[in-house]
């Protein structure tokens, strides 16, 4: 199948793209066909965040979006609070002194599944065309080298290579521009990023782990529009990390949330445990006892910032949103940045598609765009922020509230981040075990219970999707120096070590668990897991995360 456009993702980047597409074909009259392909079941399925939305691209995008339904799934924020934790302590930031990024008046409560799910409607009744459950398994390239669109994975083969009964071959979807909005880490994008060496003059990309629950809480203890950030307690000063709690006004939920930096060195830290710990203070769990979990999940989210965004363009395509990475990290903010980034590349796709002809290969207009847009203005007043943690909490802390209230991005120098990711786990030998307590059943939970809450489902007769480039790279050397840390960095249960034939460990993986957050693909110390789709349609199903 041919088309103008191929959108590989169904996020809000991807689907404010090709919203954006459709709306300038129809002003200027033209025929311009745009489809999306979406690995999740449905739309909205595989989208997580702890999201207080910002909404200046939807204002943008669909002016009239307060009139329609989705505002009634919006809820206003009312409060902002800010705790600095210490293990039985929690000191609250009085409100002038909140930095200014930090402010949320104006935006909104959502569950972001529930957005991009109402994106995908706009999206249809324009004429874009979605096929969620087909997964971009391979980068297809012409005979210039240029991207020439995708490919979807086959389905139906088993786990031994054969052919089942259900065997049915992927399908080339080609197009003259091909945009890659896959999200954090995406496989595609992770090969047309080394492809055309796009991270040249830009730094690493660096990252963080959320793990996320939806809880119903005592109606006494809800306060729909409070949003609440920690800091501190429960990982060390040498460790990023933070938390979220948003009050949702239906049903009396609340978004709980732990972020931890997969740059932490301790290679016995849990970004799970670390988040169950969290709700034990006394002051989260004040509020969540009397109250029920009802969903979980986790992501890793980009956290370079304006310093690690690659290059965006290549022949025949380019980056957009969490793919090239335009999460404004002191905001705790991305989805707005997200759906910039989409319909300033959809401006460029339409005008190089419809004025320079089918020839015009790379959209550079996009990067330019970018540079002159209010996203670029805002990373690049935050840029340092994220960096200076290297320094430790308390410059750290000091430093954004300088740059918050006085500097706010007016200096001539660009921080750099020190170490990518898997590099900064320290060998077992100089690190202190953590002793996490057991769960309660109550507020704390067993990994594998709480999975259950995320609905991630995948046929289990079919080749894994998560793949050694060397197999015995695990017991060779990440048992023996790392102290085995797959099974702790992954928020799923997917890696463990069990006893092989013969004595001595293998690593099993239990690819059916996958929650898609990629951070097996992004913290494993050897780069020696690779994580590739499987077939469309697995992996969680978020409904309102």
């Amino acid at each position: 199948m041919e088309f103008d456009v191929m959108i590989v993702g169904a996020g809000p980047a991807g689907l404010s793209a090709a919203i954006k597409l459709r709306q300038l074909a129809k002003a200027a009259d033209k025929e311009l066909s745009v489809c999306v392909v979406e690995k999740g079941a449905e739309v909205g399925a595989h989208i997580l965040s702890g999201n207080c939305f910002q909404p200046t691209a939807l204002d943008e995008l669909l002016p009239e979006w307060r009139k329609s339904e989705i505002i009634q799934k919006f809820t206003p924020v009312k409060e902002d609070q800010f705790y600095f934790m210490t293990k039985n302590s929690a000191f609250a930031v009085p409100q002038p002194f909140i930095p200014p990024f930090m402010d949320n008046h104006g935006n909104f409560i959502i569950s972001l599944s529930q957005l991009v799910r109402w994106l995908g409607e706009q999206a249809v009744e324009l004429g874009v065309e979605i096929y969620p459950g087909f997964a971009a398994s391979e980068v297809l390239y012409d005979e210039q080298g240029a991207v020439a669109g995708i490919a979807t994975g086959d389905v139906g083969i088993a786990k031994d290579g054969s052919l089942k009964d259900s065997f049915a071959r992927g399908m080339e979807l080609r197009a003259k521009q091909t945009l890659f909005a896959e999200g954090c880490r995406g496989s595609c994008s992770k090969k047309v990023i080394d492809k055309f060496d796009l991270r040249s003059g830009s730094s690493f990309q660096t990252y963080g782990l959320g793990i996320k629950e939806i809880w119903r809480l005592d109606p006494k203890k809800h306060f729909p529009g409070r949003v609440t950030h920690t800091t501190g307690y429960p990982v060390d000063g040498s460790t990023w990390g933070g938390s979220w709690m948003y009050h949702m006004q239906e049903d009396h939920m609340l978004s709980i949330g732990y972020v931890v930096g997969l740059d932490y060195e301790n290679t016995y830290l849990s970004p799970y445990q670390e988040f169950q710990r969290f709700k034990q203070h006394p002051l989260v769990k004040g509020i969540l006892e009397g109250g029920e979990v009802l969903y979980y999940g986790a992501r890793t989210l980009n956290e370079g910032g304006l310093q690690s965004i690659p290059k965006l363009t290549f022949p025949g395509g380019a980056l957009v949103g969490c793919a090239a990475g335009f999460l404004n990290v002191p905001k705790v903010k991305g989805t707005h940045t997200a759906m910039k980034s989409g319909m300033l590349a959809a401006e460029a796709a339409f005008d190089a598609l419809t004025t320079d002809g089918a020839n015009a290969t790379e959209i550079v207009a996009y990067s330019t765009k970018f540079k002159k847009s209010w996203v670029y203005d805002e990373l690049h007043a935050v840029r340092n922020i994220r960096p200076s943690f290297a320094w430790g909490m308390v410059p750290f802390m000091l430093y954004s509230a300088l740059e918050g209230f006085v500097l706010k991005g007016r200096v001539p120098y660009t921080l750099q981040h020190h170490t990518p990711d898997h590099l900064a786990t320290k060998p077992a030998a100089q690190c202190t075990p953590i002793d996490y307590p057991k769960p309660d059943g109550k507020i704390t939970f067993e990994l594998l219970t709480n999975l259950t809450l995320s609905g991630t489902n995948h046929d289990h007769d079919q080749p894994a999707h998560l793949t050694l480039l060397d197999a015995a790279v695990p017991t060779r050397v990440n048992l023996p120096k790392f102290d085995g840390p797959e099974g702790r960095f992954c928020p799923a249960r997917v890696y463990e070590y069990v006893d092989a034939e013969g004595g001595g460990q293998r690593l099993q993986i239990n690819a059916q668990n996958c929650l898609h957050c990629k951070a097996c693909d992004i913290k494993d110390p050897t780069q020696n897991i690779n994580w590739t789709v499987p077939e469309g349609g697995g992996g969680p199903a978020y409904t309102l995360m």
